[in-house]
């Protein structure tokens, strides 16, 4: 498999998938929601794509279920707006590198702050 071929039907996913989230969804458990990554099977027959949002475990299980909800529309979409044969089998993976970063960026802040003292 051509590696130029995955990273490319990798960036024309994100970049249909965000600009729907912005301008084509309207589920409101989707308001919030940024894509982040889309990893791309060797094959092509899956994709992940990672999202992350603001919010606490009940928003990110509602973005969970309001991703389910419009899984239909988003590959029915792809398939209009890519043109390609086959939309890969997609599927929508929370990304929580950011609240990893969030939590250790207020631990640091935490130590400065002692440190004053």
């Amino acid at each position: 498999m051509i590696p130029n071929r995955k990273a490319r039907l990798g960036s024309l996913i994100l970049e249909e998938i965000s600009d729907m989230l912005h301008r084509g969804i309207k589920d409101p458990r989707l308001e919030m929601v940024s894509i982040t990554e889309v990893d791309v099977s060797e094959d092509l027959k899956t994709a992940r794509i990672y999202y992350c949002l603001y919010g606490d475990d009940r928003k990110k299980e509602d973005a969970k279920t309001g991703f389910e909800s419009a899984q239909g529309f988003i590959k029915r979409e792809l398939i209009k707006r890519l043109s390609i044969k086959r939309v890969p089998e997609l599927f929508f993976v929370f990304d929580s590198s950011f609240d990893n970063a969030d939590r250790i960026s207020k631990i640091l802040s935490g130590i400065g702050k002692k440190d004053e003292e």
